[in-house]
């Protein structure tokens, strides 16, 4: 799905395939090649409700989960890349982006913090980030611009250590030599964002700023994950004012949205947030506070964060969260859907950032990967099949589409024979 900003930018809107469990090279092109053809399906037979505001038959973009090992397999192999490639575009599916944060086995019965590693600081991070490169390389589409890769924030926030991120920093300095490669042998450009995400050693923009700082900013950047920027209370605004000054840019945004609890007090609204509280993913909880206690001082000149690693310690631990203030969970929600109340998801904080990044007159990014990666676990229990999964993908799409359009975007035409 492409639109066309005022400034002449196109702006790509796809869905992060790690939403789905396959990891072999034939089962994720199977997975990527019949999940597109059914979300083009869906988008074609329009919204239940709401403006319709996606083309029929237009092309679907997919942002590419590449688990390390066929990764590596692709990348040794490229006309194998080539026919991946010519199969997604049968089904008029294009990858621009790719997802390198998961290493491996993202839909596992138990994933929590095993989701960050190998850290930057060891050297299969470095390795398959680069075979990732390498095969989206071989997967743009002939007019793109560029790709992009996001990866994780460093790992997570312990143990870290002055060693680790020397190591990191040489990493990544190899990274970026690497890319220079891979666009000297292809033609095709490709830059990293890595994705601050609650927790890990790179939570908010400041501490990007700080980690980065030594990197080389024309291949890496940051991913802004508007979930993770929503759940820090924060917002794309002055995350950019932030990074701006630093000479830091946004290569990739993945519009997605938090769990907001207004008061955590409530009883029907524990009730509700326990459902959340689930086996495979990790659930970071945030909360503003103003005054002293277990704080996470991360921005001197805004509020102070208080901090729980996960949604049962935050309700039910040793020492659980307060509840005299709200609570925001990073729980990915589905952005066109309400969660029980009295909950609410940050749709009016994604809405904001969105605005932010493409409702001024200059698109600050033109990347964007809707990411909901819970449809499994999310209360209530899984999709019944595929179809009716790529129906509540098609939904977020067509309601991030449609914000899109409301900012002023133009959709582009796909040349795309209908469904």
């Amino acid at each position: 799905m492409r639109l066309r900003h005022p400034d002449g930018t196109v702006v790509h809107l796809g869905y992060g395939t790690n939403v789905l469990p396959a990891e072999d090279v034939d089962g994720l092109v199977a997975q990527a090649v019949g999940m597109g053809g059914r979300i083009r399906r869906a988008l074609a037979e329009g919204p239940a409700s709401g403006p319709a505001s996606v083309p029929a038959g237009d092309q679907v973009g997919l942002g590419l989960w590449l688990p390390a090992a066929a990764a590596h397999r692709l990348a040794a192999d490229p006309a194998g890349v080539r026919l991946v490639r010519e199969r997604l575009a049968d089904q008029g599916v294009e990858v621009v982006t790719v997802n390198a944060f998961p290493y491996a086995a993202f839909q596992s019965e138990v994933v929590k913090r095993a989701v960050y590693l190998p850290t930057w600081g060891s050297p299969e991070r470095r390795d398959y980030t680069l075979a990732a490169a390498r095969v989206l390389a071989g997967l743009l589409p002939d007019d793109a611009d560029h790709g992009s890769i996001s990866s994780l924030p460093f790992g997570w926030h312990a143990p870290w250590s002055h060693a680790d991120q020397r190591r990191a920093e040489l990493h990544l300095a190899e990274v970026a030599r690497g890319l220079a490669r891979i666009e000297a042998e292809s033609g095709r450009r490709v830059v990293v964002g890595l994705e601050p995400e609650p927790g890990c050693v790179v939570e908010t923009v400041e501490q990007a700023v700080e980690r980065l700082a030594r990197v080389d900013r024309e291949w890496i950047g940051v991913c802004l994950d508007l979930c993770h920027l929503a759940v820090g209370f924060d917002d794309a605004a002055r995350a950019l004012a932030v990074l701006d000054a630093a000479g830091l840019r946004v290569v990739k945004a993945q519009p997605a949205s938090a769990l907001v609890v207004e008061d955590p007090a409530d009883e029907r609204a524990r009730a509700a947030l326990a459902s959340y509280a689930e086996d495979r993913f990790l659930h970071q909880v945030r909360q503003a506070r103003p005054e002293e206690g277990r704080l996470e001082e991360d921005r001197a000149d805004r509020c102070q964060v208080a901090a729980r690693d996960d949604l049962p310690e935050a309700l039910a631990g040793a020492d659980p969260l307060a509840v005299d203030a709200p609570w925001r969970v990073h729980f990915h929600v589905p952005v066109h859907a309400d969660p029980s109340p009295p909950l609410r998801t940050g749709r009016a904080e994604l809405r904001a950032s969105l605005a932010a990044l493409l409702g001024g007159p200059v698109a600050r990014v033109a990347h964007l990967e809707v990411e909901t990666y819970t449809w499994s676990v999310l209360p209530g229990g899984a999709p019944a099949d595929d179809d009716a999964l790529a129906a509540g993908l098609a939904a977020e799409l067509a309601w991030v589409h449609a914000e899109l359009v409301g900012l002023g975007l133009t959709p582009i035409p796909s040349r795309t024979p209908q469904p």
